[in-house]
């Protein structure tokens, strides 16, 4: 990190606490944690509509993988063999989750197409707090499932993509 860097990064920080407290946001090592901030431009009249797309950006990232898990049908070929590992469960977990996104990407139009502060504040507090306490870590536990090359997930191929 070069020392402009640096002094970008304090600079946000500095930006990012004064409206922390004016709207009652996660702390920013939480938020970025989750959603690599950092990389936010600190100089802009509307930090939080940056951060919000920042954070979009991750959503929307998010979902895509999730679609492609549960519409494979233009899927790379990699995906395939992964799929088969999945069941039922993994499935119905999955289709949560990507509702979850879905919902957020919605949001995430509405706030491009009309700007409020109080609502980017209010879009930046779900989003950690749905990412967190409930996409994140089921996700994780798909993904986990996922990359596991132990057979013990695998299932005898019934000529189906999710085996």
């Amino acid at each position: 990190m070069t020392n402009d860097d640096s002094c970008n990064l304090d600079k946000l920080k500095e930006e990012y606490e004064k409206i922390r407290l004016k709207h009652g946001l996660p702390e920013f090592y939480e938020l970025n944690k989750l959603f690599d901030i950092e990389e936010t431009e600190a100089e802009t009249d509307f930090l939080l509509r940056k951060i919000r797309r920042t954070i979009a950006e991750k959503i929307t990232g998010y979902s895509r993988f999730a679609d492609i898990i549960l519409n494979p049908s233009n899927a790379p070929m990699f995906f395939f063999k992964l799929i088969k590992k999945l069941d039922s469960g993994d499935k119905e977990v999955l289709s949560e989750i990507y509702e979850m996104l879905g919902t957020l990407e919605l949001e995430m139009l509405t706030l491009d197409l009309d700007y409020s502060e109080e609502k980017e504040a209010q879009f930046v507090k779900k989003s950690f707090e749905v990412f967190n306490s409930q996409v994140r870590i089921r996700f994780l536990e798909v993904i986990k499932k996922l990359g596991n090359s132990d057979n013990n997930y695998k299932k005898e191929n019934n000529g189906s993509y999710f085996g």
